[in-house]
């Protein structure tokens, strides 16, 4: 407790060690935009001014001052120098810095024509406007000049991309509805037109009778039973299987149907070789 009793002593000291920081001639006056002065009034540095101030689309509010030591009257150049526009109903703010030579001479200009983007944006509401200082060795200043009416901010162009920050609808899937199956008649009546040159086929060979006495002999069969694995692969494909596992499948009994054809090509030129003789 006693530490901070301390600290508060010395602040308390410095700022009454540091010098005051007054204006000299303050004033504030509105021009139209064809030059002709239509307000100009001192500005009192103990309350603001009565009556507000009000620009219209074209008008130029000007304030000027020089910042002065209240002691020695010798021009000083502060640190910071700003503008508050202030709007007490939306509580925005706007800071406008004010540029101050090394003679502690400033002025200020607002141009209603070109609107600074510090401004905040208004409505019917006046701007509460102060002038705030700082600078070291020196106690800050803040004074309330008056209030200001503006023209009313237009309202706000929506951006273009403005629509791709908003919330997207929910996204409902929509699934392509279960295949349903054909009727049995209908099923039924082609797989019989599938079927059907099979049972020509059988008929034609039961009418004809063809011989094969050699079909099933020991150097022929392994062909014959190559064929026949083709014709099972063809219907596996037909039923379960990819057209990549038909390629590899098939590729291994072509392979092996090369060497069993040939084998049982050259035991049928045998035996008719033999049979000539």
């Amino acid at each position: 407790m006693t530490m901070f009793s301390f600290a508060s002593l010395l602040l308390l000291a410095a700022a009454a060690n540091a010098s005051v920081l007054t204006l000299q001639s303050p004033r504030f006056s509105v021009t139209s935009s064809s030059g002709s002065q239509l307000r100009s009034e001192p500005i009192s540095l103990a309350h603001k001014a009565p009556e507000p101030v009000t620009l219209s689309p074209t008008d130029t509010l000007k304030i000027t001052f020089q910042a002065v030591d209240a002691d020695s009257g010798k021009g000083v150049q502060p640190q910071q120098t700003f503008l508050r526009f202030y709007d007490e109903e939306s509580g925005e703010e706007g800071i406008q810095p004010v540029r101050v030579t090394s003679g502690g001479k400033a002025k200020f200009e607002l141009n209603m024509a070109k609107v600074p983007p510090s401004l905040p944006a208004t409505s019917k509401a006046p701007l509460k406007v102060s002038l705030i200082i700082g600078t070291p060795k020196y106690s800050p200043l803040k004074i309330s000049l008056f209030d200001l009416f503006v023209p009313a901010s237009h309202p706000i162009t929506p951006h273009p991309d403005e629509a791709s920050f908003h919330p997207l609808p929910f996204i409902e899937h929509t699934f392509r509805p279960e295949q349903t199956q054909p009727p049995k008649p209908v099923s039924a009546l082609f797989a019989g037109l599938v079927l059907s040159p099979w049972v020509v086929l059988l008929g034609l060979w039961a009418r004809i009778s063809p011989r094969v006495p050699r079909l099933f002999s020991a150097k022929i069969l392994p062909f014959t039973a190559t064929l026949g694995a083709f014709e099972v692969l063809l219907f596996w494909y037909w039923v379960d299987l990819k057209l990549g596992d038909v390629l590899l499948y098939g590729g291994v009994l072509g392979v092996v149907m090369l060497f069993t054809g040939k084998y049982a090509l050259a035991s049928i030129s045998e035996r008719r070789m033999a049979s000539q003789k």
